[in-house]
């Protein structure tokens, strides 16, 4: 450590520290009780009041400096959550306390440690804020980002300066990003490192020699920035799309990261650096100014801006690091924070969630308006050959190309039509072009043409309809109209859907990005590039089918999402009157209202239910009525599915919907009678006898007569094989298991053959829970010798069959935990865990008793809280209960599970009685709560 300058004793009677910086008067708290610069700086210098050892005075400056700083970030902290929307005043608070910290260690160095009476021309030095601290945009956790600037080579007098001061800001806990620079190395390196130089676009002055700080303001512009706009913009735009591709690629990512994520305050910043570097604008509001942003525009940039500044600010509170994304805990505290409360059947975090989308969507808006201002004049010169050669669309009289995008020829004719507010999103699809953002400004601000008159016009009716009928690629002009605000002018009840977070694990999307997703599905099954995937999707779309009413359905499906009520009903209702306003006749109207009340339908049967009882088909197939409306909610459905998120449609569900559709059409082509257990049961043993053709008849006669007529209809053939094969030499105190991966179903089918007793259901369900198995379907029966055969489809944690690499280990953990060498009830409270980020969500639970569903059980529905334990705690609390378990039907929906038993009593009734329903339902909460508690805890 540099010791003080020997020449130069620090004497009291002189004022060593003194700040340069002003008191601010825009700052979220009064500038003294940030930071006292009056009383902090005589703490100082009577504590060091003839002192010489420089680690002494190191240890006096940071001790009064630490305890400034953090009562600063307290009393900024407090103000905030006082005024939890006062974002400029909280960043330019932040700044303003850095600075007090920064010049404080400056003056500490310069005139304390290393003083320096009569400096040479080498032996000066600037100390510089870059990128967003230059800014003067700091959140509580915010990076400081240092240049110090010398004129020539660094000289031992700098070079224990900058030491020194930055031993003072590490020891504060500063997280200092530093660099010490020439001029010339400067310009240097920014002509060589866009990061760099947009750093150094944001400099600002803080402490020490002036002139240089002004000479590098004067050569960067003269020699780095000038004549250099295009190379910059492309960089920070290509830079831009690697950001937005890393993030997801949507604005509407469930769990957004405020600073990096699309629409995003990075995008607000690139923008702004854009429009410094091309127009050389100090301020936003100077882009007014220079004929980028009209005053609306900048009043938009603001709210953004300032919105997701306060978003920041409580996020880095709230985590007490510099946390960016905001997580499913995060988000409920910040709503907190911010203010919202529960409102309307929705809660806070919902209503925040939808305001943030809200921002980000007019950040993304802005962005396109400026980056149409600059292509105007920064506009890139196509090849020669390609503007001979490519051929344009021929355009529709009243429109033009500008720049390659759909453009008007005269705003003011287009004004004089209503109408031609949908005919820009129409000819947009007919040409493939994009839509100029000018035109979109003019649509956006003029919204109030679309009226009564022109929503009920047949014409306009014609249009709306043709965008998503006629072109081929409705998503495009949907999201283009959802995001000007088009969509919900011309459809008023689709306005409460915008932005609307569903907040939950298993919708990726807000509700109205969601039906965007859906449009688009069912698009590209008409095109023909899902068949592969969804073959009976595509069959029925290329049939005789009323694509008016799916098309307008899908559109419809969630519109009542947001309100107390059953959004399917609430929907129904609204599709009633909405469905006639665009052009549907009166039984159109009827289909539509019909699928929107029953778009879960298809969906709960298939994934709640046991569709291999024929009981559930019946009731199913009496639900739909004919075929054609079978064709219908089975597309909605899929789309419905496949549009919650990207990775939501899986083979298991596909499986699952497909044999529901076949059997369902089945029965209604061929009359409901024909579902029976006699006539499955027949099929099944003949196409057993088949697969063991190797068998004698003896052998298959006793295997074929062993079961009950529930075996023969609950398993394929693939599994009656197995058990067959696990059966025919078991002996009595053994357990025979095989696994196999069911690549169908995109599982691990797990088959168990055990001598039968009470529990025994439990006794499984627990040992895949501890090989952190997830059980998505489950099913045991018993024979008339006394053996239990189970099937248990099984996930890892990522939803995906066990790789044949882990299967040994599974077979390991299951002979251990059924042999009794690992208790589950003990082993399990280790794995039965909630992450941290899940556990903001509320999941009520609900216990429903069905003696309709199936002919021989009671069906059991436990719609609850999801945790790797919960299985087994149902099934032991049945089991203790002397319920027997005949099936489990699993349907997972994020951190939401509904477990579906069929079962009866064990005198082999099922549960009709009031009180015995009753008794059983407190036994299912208390399982639930006590084990819920436990994961919480654990």
């Amino acid at each position: 450590m540099t010791l003080p300058h020997p020449n130069s004793p620090a004497q009291a009677s002189e004022p060593k520290l003194q700040l340069s910086l002003l008191a601010r008067d825009d700052l979220i708290a009064p500038a003294q009780g940030i930071f006292d610069r009056a009383e902090v700086l005589g703490a100082i210098e009577h504590d060091i009041e003839g002192t010489r050892d420089a680690m002494a005075i190191r240890k006096a400056v940071v001790t009064h400096l630490g305890a400034a700083r953090e009562a600063g970030m307290d009393v900024i902290a407090d103000a905030l959550r006082a005024a939890p929307f006062a974002a400029r005043p909280m960043t330019r608070s932040y700044t303003y306390l850095t600075d007090c910290l920064i010049e404080t260690a400056f003056l500490v160095a310069t005139r304390i440690l290393h003083p320096l009476p009569n400096p040479t021309e080498q032996e000066r030095i600037a100390v510089i804020a870059v990128g967003g601290y230059g800014r003067g945009e700091m959140a509580p956790q915010s990076d400081v980002d240092l240049l110090f600037l010398t004129p020539y080579k660094v000289t031992p007098w700098a070079e224990s300066v900058i030491e020194s001061m930055l031993y003072i800001l590490w020891d504060l806990r500063l997280k200092v990003g530093q660099a010490t620079r020439t001029i010339r190395e400067c310009i240097r390196l920014g002509g060589e490192d866009f990061t760099i130089r947009t750093a150094m676009l944001e400099h600002r002055f803080l402490s020490g020699d002036k002139p240089l700080a002004e000479a590098l303001e004067a050569r960067l512009w003269d020699e780095l920035f000038a004549g250099s706009s295009r190379e910059f913009i492309e960089a920070k735009l290509e830079e831009r799309d690697l950001r937005h591709e890393k993030q997801g690629g949507q604005r509407y990512v469930v769990e957004p990261n405020v600073k990096e994520g699309k629409g995003g305050l990075r995008d607000l910043q690139s923008l702004f650096w854009i429009a410094k570097y091309v127009h050389g604008v100090q301020d936003v509001a100077d882009l007014v100014t220079v004929g980028v942003f009209t005053d609306e525009d900048f009043a938009t940039f603001e709210d953004a801006e300032s919105f997701l500044w306060a978003v920041r600010g409580h996020l880095h509170l709230i985590a007490r690091r510099p946390m960016e994304q905001l997580t499913f805990d995060l988000q409920v505290e910040v709503a907190a924070q911010m203010g919202y409360v529960d409102a309307r059947g929705r809660r806070a975090v919902e209503i925040f969630m939808q305001d943030f989308f809200r921002h980000a969507t007019a950040v993304g808006d802005l962005t396109r308006i400026f980056l149409t201002k600059l292509e105007a004049i920064h506009v890139k010169s196509e090849p020669l050959l390609e503007r001979i050669f490519r051929r344009r669309p021929r355009m529709k009289q009243g429109y033009q190309v500008v720049h390659g995008r759909l453009a008007l020829t005269d705003p003011d004719v287009f004004l004089q039509d209503k109408l031609n507010i949908l005919r820009l999103f129409e000819e947009g699809l007919r040409t493939g072009m994009l839509i100029h953002p000018d035109a979109m400004l003019l649509v956006k601000a003029n919204l109030d043409l679309i009226d009564d008159a022109m929503r009920n016009d047949p014409e306009a009716r014609r249009i709306f309809l043709d965008l998503m009928l006629k072109h081929g690629n409705p998503e495009r002009a949907l999201r283009r109209m959802n995001e000007l605000g088009v969509l919900s002018a011309f459809i008023p009840e689709f306005e409460p859907i915008v932005a609307m977070m569903q907040f939950n694990m298993y919708h990726h999307y807000t509700v109205d990005e969601h039906t965007i997703q859906c449009i688009r599905n069912l698009a590209q099954i008409e095109r023909g590039e899902l068949e592969d995937e969804l073959p009976i999707s595509t069959e029925i779309l290329t049939k005789d089918i009323n694509r008016k009413v799916l098309y307008v359905a899908m559109l419809l499906h969630d519109i009542g999402k947001g309100r107390p009520e059953d959004h399917s009903i609430l929907g129904a209702q609204i599709a009633r009157k909405v469905a006639p306003r665009l052009g549907l006749s009166k039984a159109e109207t009827e289909t539509v209202d019909w699928l929107v009340r029953y778009h879960l339908l298809m969906s709960d049967m298939a994934q709640k239910r046991d569709i291999s009882d024929p009981r559930t088909v019946r009731d199913f197939a009496k639900a739909v009525q004919n075929v054609k409306r079978l064709d219908l909610l089975t597309v909605l459905t899929v789309c419905d599915i496949r549009g919650v998120g990207p990775n939501t449609w899986n083979n298991w569900k596909a499986v699952l919907i497909r044999a529901l559709y076949r059997q369902t059409r089945y029965a209604l082509e061929n009359g409901l009678e024909d579902l029976n257990r006699e006539q499955r049961g027949t099929d099944a043993k003949r196409a057993l006898r088949e697969a063991l053709a190797d068998w004698s008849k003896k052998a298959l006669k006793a295997e074929t007569a062993r079961h009950y007529p529930p075996y023969w209809q609950g398993f394929h053939v693939t599994a009656h094989v197995i058990f067959a094969n696990l059966l025919r030499d078991i002996e009595d105190d053994k357990i025979a298991f095989d696994i196999h991966p069911d690549e169908d179903r995109d599982a691990t089918r797990v088959c168990f053959a055990l001598a039968d007793h009470p529990g025994i259901f439990s006794r499984l369900a627990g040992a895949l829970a501890l090989v952190g198995a997830n059980v998505v379907d489950a099913r045991t029966f018993t024979s008339k010798d006394g053996y239990a055969t189970a099937a248990f489809w099984i996930q890892d944690g990522e939803g995906s069959p066990y790789e044949d690499t882990r299967i040994a280990r599974l077979k390991q953990m299951i002979d251990k935990t059924l042999s009794g060498e690992v208790v589950a009830t003990e082993a399990i409270k280790n794995r039965d865990k909630i992450k941290k980020r899940e556990r903001a969500f509320r999941v009520p639970t609900h216990i429903t008793f069905d003696n309709e569903g199936s002919e021989i059980y009671t069906i059991i529905e436990v719609d609850t809280r999801d945790r790797p334990g919960l299985l087994y705690d149902l099934t032991r609390c049945m089991a203790s209960m002397n319920v027997y378990i005949s099936s489990a039907v699993i349907a997972t929906y994020g951190e939401q599970v509904v477990d579906t038993f069929y079962v009866k009593d064990m005198f082999g009734l099922k549960f009709y009685t009031a009180s015995k329903q009753r008794t059983l339902e407190k036994k299912l909460r208390d399982a639930i709560s006590e084990g819920a508690e436990r994961a919480r805890l654990s």
